[in-house]
């Protein structure tokens, strides 16, 4: 039989056991992460293979994000149209395929007809450096009034440099451009039609086989192409006349990115301009990569126009820009305040290059 010593000692024993139980409970609740410091996982599409610029800026966008929020962020990179295509980019970023998607805004001319105007002028004779820091500021100036933005945000943006005609017979002038089939992205055409050529739409994976088969004579593109796509073992000249710009954008949608955490928030808005320079800078140097490339191992030729003959392709392009700017006027659009302020910006950035 216990004592009342006996009985109180076990008392005060079950006691502290049950104290030390719920500070190892109260412990153990505290251990866990809180939502914010869970790991985030965003999923990040792309039409084009991993070794195009734009997906190049994917993976450093997607290892700065992570390093930036201590690893916070992880990025699921699907590049190649692996889970979304250039058809149905954006459209799958709203129905929550992928949290975010890359693609040339000049594939949906109906969709961004006022961001659009930044590629389709012609004559922008500009790096992609520069021509990409205007892109992202222009957005950032005129987003307000670019309501095909409301359902998005944008994470970055950034440009090719212009185009130029890639072709497997020389172009030295006009006329040598008559009937010729040439592939241009997106609504891009109008620079082309000017100068009778028939534009062609396709996909720049398709264009390849296209060139190889004689689909096309050629195609009309930024300058990397010819080592990253090795359009160059068909493509063996290149004409250093400046056409029109292709314009990507990289959006979420506005539900899923106001879902982040703020200051995961505050870490993806740091990047956006810093990708646009980024992206820039690294497409200028691989153009001189590419171009060395494709002359010394493939033969490639870069056919300069005379002054005469330069100012017969910009007679012959003058009234595009004008008819373009017209028409999106009428459409309600701000083009003429939009295309002043873009010459404004490319005065200013290549200022601070020199």
């Amino acid at each position: 039989m216990k004592t009342s010593t006996q009985v109180g000692a076990l008392t005060v024993l079950i006691a502290a056991m049950a104290l030390v139980g719920c500070s190892d409970a109260q412990e153990g609740v505290a251990d866990e992460p809180s939502d914010d410091a869970q790991v985030i996982t965003l999923s990040y599409a792309f039409f084009a293979p991993a070794q195009s610029f734009p997906a190049v800026q994917m993976e450093h966008w997607a290892k700065e994000l992570n390093e930036r929020t201590d690893g916070r962020v992880e990025v699921d990179l699907f590049p190649g149209g692996s889970l979304l295509t250039a058809s149905n980019m954006y459209d799958g970023v709203l129905n929550g395929v992928a949290d975010i998607g890359l693609s040339a805004t000049s594939y949906e001319p109906g969709r961004f007809p006022l961001i659009n105007l930044a590629g389709s002028l012609t004559g922008q004779d500009v790096n992609s450096e520069i021509a990409s820091r205007m892109t992202y500021q222009l957005i950032q100036e005129f987003g307000e009034q670019m309501p095909e933005l409301e359902e998005f945000k944008v994470i970055t943006a950034f440009t090719s440099e212009p185009a130029y005609f890639q072709t497997i017979e020389p172009i030295r002038q006009l006329e040598d451009l008559n009937g010729l089939e040439i592939r241009i992205s997106g609504d891009n055409s109008r620079a082309l039609d000017a100068l009778g050529v028939t534009a062609v739409g396709m996909s720049q994976a398709d264009a390849g086989e296209a060139l190889q088969s004689g689909i096309i004579d050629g195609y009309a593109a930024s300058r990397e192409v010819l080592m990253d796509m090795q359009f160059a073992r068909l493509a063996k000249y290149v004409t250093d006349y400046p056409l029109t710009n292709t314009i990507f954008a990289a959006l979420m949608s506005r539900e899923k990115w106001e879902a982040l955490p703020a200051d995961i928030q505050a870490v993806i808005e740091e990047l956006a301009p810093e990708m646009a320079t980024f992206t820039g800078q690294y497409l200028d140097e691989h153009i001189q990569r590419s171009l060395e490339w494709a002359q010394q191992e493939e033969g490639v030729e870069v056919i300069a126009l005379d002054d005469d003959e330069a100012s017969r392709w910009d007679d012959q392009l003058a009234p595009v820009n004008e008819t373009i700017l017209s028409d999106a006027e009428q459409q309600g659009l701000p083009a003429y305040a939009f295309a002043e302020r873009m010459q404004e910006l490319i005065e200013e950035y290549r200022t601070e290059a020199e």
